[in-house]
């Protein structure tokens, strides 16, 4: 049986892509994150193909951002495709009103602390204030738990940091940027192996590449649910 622990991420140019991927993967996944790049391929035909036909959980990644009206908006809208998790900004005023907007159903919402492709040359680069990354990934995800959010999204570096929040005890954790040992970093740079991650408070990871450009897919995500099982 899958372990939902594994999220793997639908980074494929379309929705045709995503159900060969689907099909290859078959029982041994459970939860596919489907992101921006796939929205104008089918991304949202496939989250319902998913999640109605084929009983998958689903996390859509928008990572919303806008003036609260407008995200409040965007989320209602969104929330009518049973969408397991939902990611935006993890600003207070952008949590709250996404908040607002997925009221009446079962839509959680991730707030995204910050990217895990940043480290601080980037940070400096956007005029974010001075600090340790791992600091300010902190203190973002206890103010976007403050206003609401049902969780974060943070590198697996941050997650143990986060868990130890009071506010955070029952909230989700999720962390992208998760690596199997030996496997190439890509864009990413503050990562973690999946048995890590989990150790340290994540709730859920999210692997791609390794798993969608494997010569087997399926045999690269039973790989990790086995490193979970073995935890």
């Amino acid at each position: 049986m899958a372990d939902d622990r594994l999220i793997v991420a639908m980074d494929v140019p379309n929705a045709l892509a995503g159900l060969k991927l689907a099909d290859e993967l078959g029982d041994a996944v459970s939860f596919y994150k489907i992101g921006l790049g796939m929205l104008t391929g089918g991304g949202l035909g496939l989250a319902n193909e998913l999640k109605a036909e084929r009983g998958k959980r689903i996390f859509l990644d928008m990572k919303l951002f806008d003036i609260g009206a407008t995200v409040e908006a965007a989320v209602r809208g969104l929330a009518h495709f049973d969408l397991d998790f939902l990611t935006v900004h993890g600003d207070p005023q952008v949590v709250n009103a996404a908040k607002q907007g997925a009221a009446g159903s079962n839509t959680k919402i991730l707030a995204v602390t910050i990217l895990t492709s940043l480290d601080r040359g980037d940070l400096d680069d956007c005029l974010i204030k001075d600090g340790l990354i791992p600091d300010l990934v902190t203190e973002r995800a206890g103010r976007a738990l403050e206003a609401g959010a049902d969780g974060v999204i943070a590198s697996p570096q941050e997650a143990a940091l986060i868990r130890a929040l009071p506010i955070a005890d029952d909230k989700l954790i999720v962390t992208p940027g998760v690596r199997p040992t030996g496997a190439a970093l890509g864009d990413q740079k503050r990562v973690a192996t999946p048995a890590s991650a989990i150790r340290d408070g994540a709730n859920h990871i999210v692997v791609g590449r390794p798993i969608w450009q494997a010569e087997n897919p399926r045999a690269a995500a039973q790989a990790i649910t086995d490193e979970l099982a073995a935890l």
